[in-house]
């Protein structure tokens, strides 16, 4: 390496290990193992402007081992990138400042939410997928609008994770020659050496899956070496690329190479030997030497203003050459949407016939795709059953990377990994769908999702019990409850037509919070009352009294029980299609829906498990569900309309006379959520 390589490289390792030391808490061994990667790809090889960091055809880079998050900060601050100044990582891991334990993609520079291992790989599948297809759809002769590459940092841990097997799986048979994956070898995990877990051969098993893939046996010092690899990796374009670097953890530390550095601060007395090691003054903290500053300025910052500047002109030359997809591309890249959208989405009168709500869905996704071509996604190989394909649009493939439908094959996880992926690109609005009960193998991305405020559509259909004869293991029960209680995602059940397009109009606008709709397997009547404009609100009266004793509140298959119900009961009818959207909604218009001085009763073909913020007495499924016929199964578990109309009558009598107070009363003492 020459001098500058040298001391940039020791500079990465000691102010990461400085940033770590300042928190006393985290994880200093890969960042100063991976000191020598991490150089070698910002310094020659990233293409990104620090000083737009939303430049779209810059280079992606994902740090998938979150836990490195150091290196992180380290390399933003390095680039020049105006937000990460030295305070920020000086306040390392404390509350309220952007330098996360783990890297956070709301902030500037971080391009995916990573921590828990696997998903940052998965993601960078979707961003990779992304610049496919943006280039299958944007570029032309002369014009390579986008042209760029997604880079992955990855450890053991996230090669152990089964949706990095599931994403890798899907990227080589996608053959994403732009997604370059380096590996820290470093053969040590939080227990100890690789050797008491992870034995087998990964350069094997990625081959296996399609990936072009290469071993720099010298990650310490050898920054030529990876250069090389990193060229080579660039030279192959029809495949993905992985390069496993083996690497010391904790390089230049006394506990190098031991699970001891994984995950602890070195020590102030091991840090003073480490700064003396790289030629640092051990009394001093937080140094970036001048010439490291240049260096990075000109071979990063300088450099990345030229691209993008460049980049800029050729647009301006596409724009007149193609003014229609440069208008196309702006909006999508401001994330706009064509105005008056929504106005043709259809609307459903009960003369209409019955249908599932997932085929509503699927005309209605297709409609929406018809307007809006970022729409882009598919299912868990189960487009016969999700209606999700989009009849506009051929496969996503090997060669036919303008197309809109993705086969993420039986991979929920990285279904939703990838979605994310999408979403965090800056100009798709992605959808993904299986049954709902299987959001359990995709929970961990769906959770990111929500962290992360990315907009994705979760189109999850046979959504209760009444999917009938498959029996409970496809019965989601506590799926509801689990998906309301996360934050930042709106759980929408939509009881018909009007109320499916609600859910869309509803999700393609939130911008920053992914939407899971709860779909039937079953049909359902389009009922006379619900709206759009209702559902929009996350709840409103469908049927209504002068002097209502009871509130029948449903969602989803079961709101009609509660309109035929109102035949024999004096009841206001309420849909609750969506608890978030209806929680947010001005105090005066929650009170107006559910007043005090009458009671409550919930009908949902699931936990009843939260109903209590807005119900006094809940008919629901505590329980596994069971195999059998829908009419066997509506017995069994309550669900018709004698048995709402028996429950509603208890429920009335045990409350008459007696003071019902709104459940809006309830005190719940939390911070609302933050954008």
């Amino acid at each position: 390496m020459s001098n500058i390589d040298n001391l940039s490289v020791a500079t990465i390792r000691v102010l990461s290990a400085d940033v770590v030391q300042g928190a006393n808490s985290g994880h200093p061994g890969a960042p100063m193992g991976m000191a020598v990667m991490a150089h070698t790809l910002w310094s020659r090889h990233l293409n990104l402007n620090p000083k737009n960091p939303k430049w779209i055809n810059r280079d992606r880079f994902v740090l998938s081992n979150g836990h490195a998050s150091a290196l992180m900060y380290t390399m933003l601050h390095l680039a020049g990138y105006d937000f990460w100044t030295m305070d920020k990582l000086q306040k390392f891991r404390q509350l309220h400042n952007p330098a996360a334990g783990h890297p956070e993609s709301v902030f500037p520079g971080i391009e995916v939410t990573t921590g828990p291992l696997g998903q940052g790989i998965s993601n960078a599948v979707g961003l990779a997928m992304g610049e496919a297809h943006m280039a299958a759809r944007f570029n032309k002769d002369n014009f390579k609008v986008f042209d760029h590459y997604t880079y992955v940092f990855c450890g053991d841990g996230c090669l152990q994770e089964g949706v990095s097997s599931e994403a890798s799986s899907i990227a080589g048979h996608l053959g994403l020659g732009k997604l370059i994956v380096l590996y820290d070898d470093n053969n040590i995990t939080i227990d100890g050496h690789t050797e008491l877990s992870f034995t087998e051969d990964v350069l094997k098993r990625y081959e296996s899956y399609g990936w072009h893939v290469q071993h720099v046996s010298d990650g310490n010092t050898d920054l030529e070496a990876i250069h090389k690899a990193i060229e080579v990796a660039k030279s192959v374009t029809d495949k993905p690329s992985l390069i496993k670097v083996t690497t010391i953890i904790g390089y230049g530390a006394p506990k190098q190479n031991t699970h001891g550095i994984h995950g602890s601060p070195v020590g102030e007395a091991d840090l003073k030997i480490v700064k003396e090691k790289f030629g640092f003054d051990p009394s001093q903290k937080y140094v970036v030497p001048d010439d490291v500053k240049a260096f990075y300025g000109k071979s990063l910052g300088e450099r990345g203003a030229k691209l993008e500047e460049a980049w800029n002109a050729l647009l301006g030359e596409y724009a007149k050459a193609y003014p229609q997809l440069a208008a196309e591309l702006k909006r999508r890249t401001d994330q706009a949407l064509p105005e008056g959208w929504e106005a043709s989405f259809p609307t459903f009168k009960p003369s209409d016939p019955a249908a599932a709500t997932r085929i509503t869905s699927g005309n209605i996704l297709n409609h929406a795709a018809s307007l809006l071509p970022e729409i882009f996604g598919g299912s868990a190989d189960l487009n016969p059953s999700c209606f999700t394909y989009l009849k506009s649009d051929k496969d996503f493939q090997k060669g036919a990377y303008s197309q809109r439908n993705v086969r993420f094959g039986v991979r929920e996880h990285a279904m939703a990994a990838i979605c994310n992926g999408l979403a965090a690109y800056g100009t798709f609005i992605p959808f993904c769908s299986t049954f709902l009960n299987f959001i359990g193998y995709a929970y961990g991305a769906v959770i990111l999702s929500g962290l992360s405020h990315l907009r994705v559509l979760y189109v999850f259909t046979h959504d209760s019990i009444f999917l009938g004869e498959d029996g409970p293991t496809h019965q989601p029960i506590e799926k509801y409850a689990a998906v309301r209680a996360t934050p930042n995602i709106h759980f929408i059940r939509p009881a018909d037509g009007n109320e499916v397009s609600a859910a869309y109009i509803s999700a393609i606008k939130s911008v920053h919070t992914p939407t899971v709709m709860s779909l039937s397997r079953q049909n359902v009547p389009n009922l006379a009352g619900t709206s759009i404009e209702g559902a929009l609100k996350g709840g409103y009266i469908v049927a209504d009294s002068d002097k209502p004793d009871i509130i029948l509140v449903g969602t989803g298959s079961e709101l009609h029980l509660c309109v035929q119900a109102k035949e024999k009961v004096n009841a206001r009818v309420v849909s609750l299609p969506c608890w978030e959207l209806f929680d947010a909604q001005p105090e005066e218009y929650r009170r107006k829906i559910f007043p005090s001085g009458v009671p409550v009763l919930s009908v949902e073909a699931g936990t009843t498990s939260g109903w209590s913020k807005y119900a006094h007495a809940s008919i629901g499924i505590d329980v596994f569900g069971l195999s059998g016929t829908i009419s066997d199964l509506a017995k069994h578990f309550g669900f018709t309309v004698d048995n709402v109309v028996e429950r509603a009558n208890q429920t009335i009598a045990f409350f008459k006379g007696k003071t019902v107070e709104s459940r809006l009363d309830t005190l719940i003492f939390t911070q609302k959520p933050e954008i």
